[in-house]
């Protein structure tokens, strides 16, 4: 009979679970089977050619790929700074600051249109998956980490994993652990009683830490101390991640066949919304995440990025990111690092390991944030991890585009004040146009990922009414993004201010993280503000400012409206 792990008892680290096991902590382990080797003896068969793994390109190709990048970034951004140039009335150093902050943002989305458009322009790549003959020669553990959040998915979830591992015969050499950061009397005993039949049966392996030392890193890190020398993989997973086994199956036999591969991203979905939002979500997921995820393994190759979940490491590679840094000082710029995982793709890619993106969709998953209340409260931790990365731009021995990572991913928090900066030297007439042709530019820049969507949803369906549906989810998609950008705009610009200003979010649970901005009254006001300074300015840019005050204004109702169940 085959286990896929066994009933845990107290460790050091562990406070004991009341459910009685049936036998010592002897995890993953199958009966007749030998335990897994030492990790520095790396299982693996006979390395393939990399061009028989499809979202694997050749050094040269991806070289390729990435000077087209640069290009299309240079002729996006120099399109938005001549443009702005040409049209300015007089050049005043309130001017030259302008066009610097404008080059900045226009270097950003010029990153994002040009991602896009390699995407949309690389040929469909036929999915590859595992020989059906294939047998695991490696040992490898699916690892969830949870702290608070609702156990009765999980547990629907882990038991439909379980049953799906089972059906494509990777019982023998998958374990799948629960590691629990949960707090609370009653939310400890809601999860050991959801998880409770799973962990009775020996088809799980549960344990909590007494003290939640380093959070969601320091849980995985005891984790790897004491039990990840008996495998030689491991699937880091969120409590709201979905991966099927068939997926997890593919990337298990794509890590044995490269053994120098040592952390396999999965692209990642949405599942189905629940709210308004919650559905846009998904609906530009859906539309955009193609592209961008073909585009971002296309130019980044054998340095990409983790996403800190839907990902499959390798011990040995592991271990050059386990030790994280400390930034010196208090929080938010000091302390621990909020944003690990950009960090320990960054050191495991030092190490000499290769870090990919799988940017197929199919069979893996998250949820999102279904309200705009818990899009901030976790943005704003986000925003405030990314920031932090600035103390580590200049960390000896990293690669240049690890680099790259964390340098775009401050700037995607950084571009939200710098826009609305922009909006104040403009409607307050500190920074005079005499016409609005910058903007066209920048308009197009915007919409190109979306334009290369539809275009390749249009080539890819054939039906009449199939293209109807297509062009109704694109405009959908264009106007609920376009109404919920500067809302996005103000809380973000307001994150990066409370950053600056020494504020530490921490890792707030969503029911006592306190959001003055959840009613929209802060956005009103911004509104109001630069209506005034247009008044005050006079120099006639109500007109198209008005996506943006519209929006604002009307944020307290637009706000109930997408947080609406559907």
């Amino acid at each position: 009979m085959a286990h896929f792990g066994h009933a845990s008892v107290a460790i050091e680290f562990v406070e004991p679970l009341r459910l009685s096991p049936r036998r010592p902590f002897n995890p993953c382990v199958p009966i007749g089977r030998p335990p897994a080797l030492p990790t520095d003896t790396i299982l693996s068969a006979p390395a393939l050619p990399t061009d028989t793994v499809p979202w694997v390109r050749h050094r040269q190709t991806v070289r390729w790929h990435r000077a087209v990048q640069i290009l299309l970034m240079l002729l996006g951004t120099g399109a938005c700074v001549a443009a702005f140039a040409l049209s300015v009335a007089e050049w005043t150093p309130l001017s030259v600051l302008a066009g610097f902050l404008l080059a900045i943002s226009a270097m950003w989305i010029s990153g994002g249109a040009a991602t896009a458009l390699i995407g949309a322009g690389l040929p469909p790549s036929p999915s590859k998956e595992a020989p059906l003959d294939w047998i695991p020669r490696s040992q490898s553990a699916i690892v969830f980490t949870v702290c608070g959040e609702d156990p009765g998915p999980l547990s629907a979830h882990l038991a439909g994993l379980v049953a799906d591992l089972q059906r494509r015969g990777l019982e023998d050499f998958v374990c799948v652990f629960v590691l629990s950061d949960t707090s609370g009397e009653q939310a400890i005993t809601r999860e050991e009683a959801a998880l409770g039949d799973l962990v009775a049966a020996e088809t799980i392996s549960y344990r909590r830490r007494l003290t939640n030392v380093g959070r969601k890193p320091g849980n995985i890190a005891d984790w790897f101390r004491s039990t990840g020398h008996r495998f030689d993989h491991m699937l880091v997973l969120d409590a709201d991640s979905r991966m099927a086994a068939r997926r997890i199956r593919t990337m298990i036999w794509t890590m044995e066949t490269r053994p120098q591969l040592g952390l396999l991203q999965a692209g990642i979905a949405l599942v189905p919304g629940r709210t308004g939002f919650g559905r846009y979500q998904r609906l530009s997921a859906r539309l955009l995440s193609p592209l961008f995820l073909r585009g971002f393994a296309a130019t980044t190759g054998a340095t990409a990025n983790y996403w800190g979940h839907n990902a499959l490491i390798r011990i040995a590679a592991f271990r050059d990111a386990l030790a994280l840094p400390v930034l010196s000082g208090a929080a938010p710029m000091g302390g621990p690092i909020l944003s690990h995982d950009f960090i320990e793709a960054a050191w495991i890619r030092r190490a000499g390991w290769d870090v990919e993106v799988d940017p197929v969709l199919k069979g893996s998953a998250e949820d999102a944030p279904q309200t705009l209340k818990e899009f901030t409260q976790r943005d704003r931790r986000w925003c405030q991890g990314n920031l932090q990365h600035l103390r580590l731009l200049a960390e000896p021995g990293l690669h240049l585009l690890s680099r790259a990572h964390l340098v775009f991913g401050i700037l995607s928090y950084l571009a939200a004040p710098i826009w609305l900066s922009l909006l104040v030297l403009l409607t307050s007439g500190a920074v005079t146009l005499t016409t609005a042709w910058p903007l066209l530019p920048v308009l197009l820049l915007l919409l190109i990922p979306k334009l290369c969507a539809l275009v390749r949803g249009w080539v890819r369906t054939r039906t009449r009414n199939r293209r109807s549906t297509l062009v109704r989810a694109f405009l959908g998609e264009l106007i609920v993004s376009t109404v919920i950008a500067p809302i996005i705009m103000v809380r973000q610009t307001g994150a990066v201010l409370a950053v600056l200003l020494g504020r530490d979010c921490g890792w707030k649970r969503a029911n006592t993280s306190h959001m003055p901005l959840q009613q929209g009254a802060l956005e009103m006001v911004v509104a109001i503000g630069l209506c005034a300074l247009a008044v005050f300015g006079q120099n006639g840019v109500m007109v198209w400012l008005l996506p943006v005050i519209g929006p604002l204004f009307l944020a307290p109702w637009l706000i109930r409206m997408v947080d609406a169940p559907s």
